[in-house]
């Protein structure tokens, strides 16, 4: 899934290709796709795009009055072509849920891998139309996230570190594999609870959240959309990783199940050498 470091990379990729140009067309290839009626795709042609920016894992193209909201989800993705078919998109069962024709015959595609489609577009007026959007939790890139307001963040919160850090609700734009790199570098398990955390810890914590993804943002500048997935994998340390050595500690990393997902961590790194047990396979041997 894109995050917080990858659909920061996609809008200043689109910012230097699409800002200024004018829509010539916008289509729908997918039913699921657009998740508004009003104002309708149509409105988007003959506007300029002004600027491209981003809420959290959300891509905001600003088009006049009007505002090209995506949501990548899990398997989407962002296809730049310079030059785009001229035929019209028509629905079907291919990755394509999306595009997006300019002036100059360039543009993009939106796919999607697999049969759950979640990504989602939008076409508001306002960004906080958008639900996900006007729910997220503070951008942790921003100047105000601060170690107090983290703190505050944690305050009595009797949940999993882990699932803190990928709840949109509390803090915007991270998700499953930076969550695992960010308590990685904290040198954290990823089951500690948020309301467990001393000041320094907090502080700790922050660092490492602010680290990991100012550092991920600065290896994504400059590379085109489709060198972003790439570089991504190869510049995780625990995330994916699962069987092989630490880089930091050189024990093997390990994996369990949280959640819907799974969770990549090193014990020697963040659980005091003990490897953790898996929640999911202990009920099922029950």
């Amino acid at each position: 899934m894109p995050e917080l470091p990858e659909v920061e990379a996609l809008a200043v990729f689109l910012r230097a290709r699409a800002s200024g140009h004018v829509i010539a067309r916008a289509e729908a290839a997918s039913f699921a796709v657009l998740k508004t009626f009003d104002p309708p795709l149509s409105a988007l042609q003959g506007l300029t795009i002004a600027e491209v920016g981003r809420h959290g894992k959300f891509l905001d193209l600003s088009c006049g009055d009007l505002h090209l909201v995506i949501h990548l989800a899990r398997a989407g993705w962002l296809r730049w072509r310079d030059d785009l078919p001229d035929k019209p998109v028509r629905p079907g069962k291919s990755p394509l849920a999306f595009r997006l024709a300019l002036d100059d015959g360039s543009g993009f595609d939106l796919t999607e891998a697999g049969t759950q489609k979640r990504l989602a577009v939008y076409l508001v007026r306002d960004p906080q139309q958008v639900p996900g959007i006007a729910t997220l939790g503070p951008e942790p890139m921003a100047d105000s996230f601060t170690v107090e307001s983290l703190a505050a963040l944690l305050k009595e919160r009797r949940m999993q570190i882990k699932g803190v850090l990928r709840d949109q609700h509390i803090i915007a734009g991270i998700g499953n594999a930076y969550s695992d790199e960010v308590l990685h570098a904290a040198k954290m398990s990823p089951f500690k609870l948020a309301s467990s955390f001393t000041p320094e810890e907090v502080a700790t914590l922050h660092a490492a959240i602010v680290t990991t993804l100012r550092d991920a943002v600065e290896r994504s500048a400059g590379l085109a959309a489709a060198d972003l997935k790439g570089e991504k994998k190869t510049g995780l340390r625990v995330h994916g990783k699962t069987g092989q050595p630490c880089t930091v500690c050189g024990d093997t990393i390990r994996e369990v199940s949280f959640a819907d997902s799974a969770l990549q961590y090193c014990p020697t790194c963040q659980t005091g050498g003990k490897p953790l047990a898996d929640r999911r396979l202990s009920r099922l041997l029950k």
